[in-house]
């Protein structure tokens, strides 16, 4: 247990048997009543973002967030199976979990899971990868007023919308947040 003058951004929360990660918080000290501790906190596992307010030196439940830095191996039915790079266990992270991270995910490739009492939550990967291009069409040179884009499908199967000199073959770098096309690899 821990207060809410304890609050640092990162910090994992059980908020009526949810998990909420604290984005930000702000400490306010009004000139009359209470001091209080603004936060803003997103839900773990559905990803919404909600601003709650708490009376300073509330009592909050933290949560054990463990995060292992694992190898994506391969792919089994819906499962993904990793290895923890420590103690080589393998465990399968299910693909609610994986999400959109699958996109971006090749295998030997190290990620960060987060689990909470032995259950997986969410992946952390490198803010950016390199991935190859294996279909696009050909770039129509002079069919533009500024900088065209073209949709290209990499070895992932992921679609990702690139400039019209990128051919098949070609190594590109791609950011796993947005899936924005970042250069060449």
């Amino acid at each position: 247990m821990a207060t809410t003058n304890d609050l640092k951004n990162g910090m994992t929360l059980n908020l009526d048997g949810q998990l909420w990660t604290v984005l930000e918080f702000q400490h306010v000290k009004p000139g009359k009543g209470g001091a209080f501790v603004r936060t803003k906190l997103k839900n773990v596992l559905s990803g919404k973002v909600v601003d709650k307010t708490f009376n300073a030196g509330t009592k909050v439940d933290v949560a054990n967030v463990d995060k292992r830095e694992m190898q994506y191996l391969y792919r089994e039915g819906e499962d993904f199976i990793f290895m923890d790079t420590e103690t080589y266990d393998q465990p399968h992270i299910p693909n609610a979990t994986v999400g959109d991270a699958a996109h971006y995910l090749l295998p030997e490739q190290n990620a960060v899971i987060a689990f909470n009492e032995g259950t997986p939550l969410y992946i952390e990967l490198p803010a950016a990868v390199v991935l190859e291009v294996t279909e696009t069409e050909p770039g129509l040179q002079g069919d533009r007023s500024t900088g065209g884009t073209k949709p290209a499908t990499v070895e992932t199967g992921a679609v990702i919308q690139v400039p019209l000199f990128i051919t098949p073959g070609e190594k590109i770098k791609v950011d796993t947040r947005s899936g924005d096309y970042l250069g060449r690899g």
